[in-house]
């Protein structure tokens, strides 16, 4: 049977272990009954895909059913989430639960659809049958990019974690939820998707077909062919596509690139978990000054192996690091056992171990003690400033140590969904902040609250700009003031120059003094080097900063590559780079492909893949700067009124607030529809706000039909730039 819209073959699918309804038959139940409220739901038949014998536990070798394919082109997918579906080796997961979301998240509707009211709902509905482990909520929201909500059929009593069957007294049970309320919660839930769903309609579908084909790409004549194949070459190896890892030096020694694992828990007490990550933290920092290390590894990238079963020469091979660090966290009592390990897996070499048993207030020792017997392992080359830094305490009080390793720890649970929410940079800050109050001489402490601080009005919309600027200041000023070498106050400082001061010359200086005392922190930092280069259109400079950190994480950088191409004049570099997005359909990419299109002037496909963006449920694209591409495309492809209505939103927004910088992005609106004086009427407004985004001005080719007008050039020079450019032309004769 069909599903009630054309192209899809059935309107639910059920996913589960097999184990989970062997037994008792709990999930041949549901189906049944759900099966009977979708009959009392729906005017029409509702088709449900169920498997009553699923395949279970295939490994990655084994082949799968390719009919299973076309089976989860459903509207909408249920999994019987229990404490065994949340399994990354098992079938279900990962061929119905991942395999869906990834189609899902390709095809015209999305994963998320846009209800009624506004509000936004995903095509995934869990049932949960079990209370889940809290590693087992964190791998199933990571899959769904957001929050585990779903509908509950869990029986609790004190000591009780059981399915809900209809059986079961709801006055004993400590939910009060009764069975048959629960499955006609899940077909009223369904009945509010498909609706979602039947009310969108596709326009334009051949214009979104061909958006998501491959850009031709510019005919080269016979003379050209040459410097084209090579401009190819170039791009494919800054995207990391054809390029075998360097895993030796020069001189035939094999580089020193390190990751240094999560160390394991031990303590019995999960409340130290921030601890034992805190110490695989600190390790890395230390690791970051040494300029002699050719590579280390960001907490960010080693954190997604955080409970991993993958053997240690697997995850050297996709880090691609030539040393790995694991090891053990244990405190008992007012004491901790810290183990370490240092291997070399291409040769299957432990190449040194120790325990360390000290006195839980003296942690904070272990750690400089361990990177340097690392640095003496691997022969690194140690200066005596490098060696001195690494050796200082930065604070004596623990207590203020443990809270300021929580603000950290918290850093790094950032997600898109969570990037705009003011309260998740409030507990950050409020943290260092206590960290303060128990040692006011703890540098690193001020660096993180200022830090914490700048984001929250950068991207919460809780503050504007300005305003945070002065807030963060004090702060990352007392970091310095306390510690010239704290390379995280410095590289907030260069921001503050840079967003808040449009002072370059300072912003410039900044960012090379947090590179030259963390060398090795590329993955973590490069991307604001390169943007700040690619602003003051140094592309030189942004390329090869491109080149050196494209072994760490090219993909966070991928539109910065393509501004360098695009700004430099080499389109055939940008077709390329687009049609590898394009290829990967990767849904976080879709806005940012729709600003490639716009600055390649292609606005069918720039307004399709924004589209795509919104309909996926992308909290981004409420920002002012995606609206006004949205705008954008509207109305260079005729959707006036549209275009129009996005405007007539972003001025009101400009009046009640100026976070997200709404006043620049109307000038550039305007001026990407030559409409002059309304572009600088609005540039001005930004320039009166202190934009964080008028160091643009310089480089984004949007404002090239309004740089005839002298009040360009007076913007121009009253945002720094020509400053920046006599101090460059100053340089460059010496």
């Amino acid at each position: 049977m069909a599903s009630l819209i054309e192209g899809y073959e059935y309107d639910i699918f059920i996913s589960y272990r097999q184990k989970d309804n062997k037994h008792d038959g709990w999930v041949t139940e549901f189906v049944n009954q759900l099966k009977g409220e979708l009959e009392s739901t729906f005017k029409e038949e509702i088709s449900v895909y169920f498997d009553i014998n699923p395949h279970d536990g295939l490994l990655e070798t084994h082949d799968v059913d390719a009919s299973l394919k076309e089976k989860l082109k459903c509207l909408v997918f249920i999994p019987i989430i229990s404490r065994t579906y949340c399994d990354p080796k098992s079938f279900a997961w990962v061929h119905e639960f991942k395999a869906f979301i990834e189609l899902a998240s390709i095809d015209p509707f999305g994963l998320k659809v846009k209800l009624p009211g506004g509000n936004f709902t995903n095509r995934v509905l869990p049932v949960l049958i079990h209370d889940l482990d809290t590693d087992d909520k964190k791998l199933v929201e990571s899959e769904l990019g957001t929050h585990l909500r779903g509908i509950e059929f869990i029986y609790k009593e004190p000591g009780v974690n059981k399915p809900l069957i209809s059986e079961d007294d709801e006055k004993k049970n400590l939910n009060n939820t009764k069975y048959r309320i629960q499955i006609n919660k899940v077909a009223n839930a369904i009945k509010e998707i498909i609706t979602a769903i039947r009310q969108y309609s596709p326009q334009h579908e051949k214009v979104r077909k061909e958006a998501f084909k491959p850009l031709p790409i510019p005919e080269k004549d016979s003379k050209t062919k040459i410097i084209a194949i090579s401009i190819t070459a170039i791009v494919l190896i800054f995207l990391g596509l054809i390029l075998t890892p360097k895993i030796f030096r020069s001189n035939g020694q094999l580089q020193k690139s390190i990751a240094v694992l999560p160390f394991h828990n031990y303590s019995g007490n999960p409340d130290q978990e921030y601890m034992s990550d805190g110490l695989t933290d600190e390790i890395i920092n230390h690791l970051y000054k040494i300029k002699s290390f050719d590579k280390v590894v960001s907490l960010s990238s080693v954190l997604t192996y955080k409970g991993t079963t993958k053997k240690i020469p697997m995850i050297a091979d996709e880090l691609k690091v030539n040393y790995i660090l694991e090891g053990t966290y244990k405190k008992i009592g007012d004491q901790v056992r810290v183990t370490a390990q240092l291997i070399e897996p291409k040769n299957d070499k432990h190449l040194w171990q120790q325990e360390y048993d000290q006195p839980y207030k003296e942690i904070i020792l272990i750690q400089s003690k361990i990177a340097l017997q690392i640095a003496a392992n691997l022969n690194a080359f140690l200066t005596s400033s490098e060696k001195q830094i690494i050796q200082k305490i930065p604070t004596s009080n623990q207590e203020a140590y443990g809270y300021l390793q929580k603000a950290i720890i918290h850093s790094y649970t950032f997600s898109t969904d969570i990037h705009t929410d003011f309260d998740y940079y409030k507990k950050g800050k409020d943290l260092a902040l206590k960290a303060i109050e128990l040692d006011p001489n703890y540098s690193d402490a001020y660096a993180w609250a200022g830090t914490y601080t700048l984001y929250a009005g950068a991207w919460s919309g809780n503050k504007e700009l300005p305003g945070a600027i002065l807030d963060a200041l004090p702060f990352i000023d007392t970091a310095l003031e306390l510690d010239q070498n704290n390379s995280l106050a410095h590289f907030i400082m260069a921001i503050i120059n840079e967003w808040g001061r449009w002072d370059y010359i300072k912003a410039e200086n900044e960012y090379l003094k947090s590179i030259e005392l963390a060398p090795n922190k590329v993955e973590v930092n490069y991307d604001r080097y390169i943007e700040f280069y690619i602003k003051m259109n140094r592309l030189d400079k942004a390329l090869s900063l491109i080149e050196k950190a494209r072994e760490e994480d090219l993909s966070v950088s991928k539109n910065l590559v393509i501004y360098s191409f695009l700004f430099s004049g080499n389109k055939k570099a940008v077709y390329d780079s687009i049609n590898t997005d394009i290829k990967s359909r990767t849904v976080l990419r879709y806005k940012w492909l729709g600003l490639d299109f716009i600055l390649l002037e292609k606005y069918d496909s720039a307004r399709i893949y924004l589209e795509a963006a919104l309909k996926s449920g992308d909290t981004q694209m409420s920002l002012p700067r995606f609206q006004a591409y949205l705008a954008l495309t509207y109305q260079k492809t005729k959707n006036n009124q549209q275009a129009k209505t996005i405007i007539n939103q972003l001025i009101k927004k400009s009046k009640e607030t100026s976070a997200g910088s709404p006043e620049y992005f109307l000038g550039w609106y305007y001026s990407g529809i030559k409409k002059v004086d309304s572009a600088f009427y609005w540039l001005e407004k930004a320039y009166n706000k202190r934009s964080p985004e008028m160091p643009w001005l310089k480089v984004d080719p949007i404002f090239k039909d309004i740089k005839i007008d002298n009040r360009y050039w007076d913007l121009y020079e009253r945002t720094g730039h020509k400053a920046y450019d006599d101090f460059v032309i100053v340089q460059n004769k010496n």
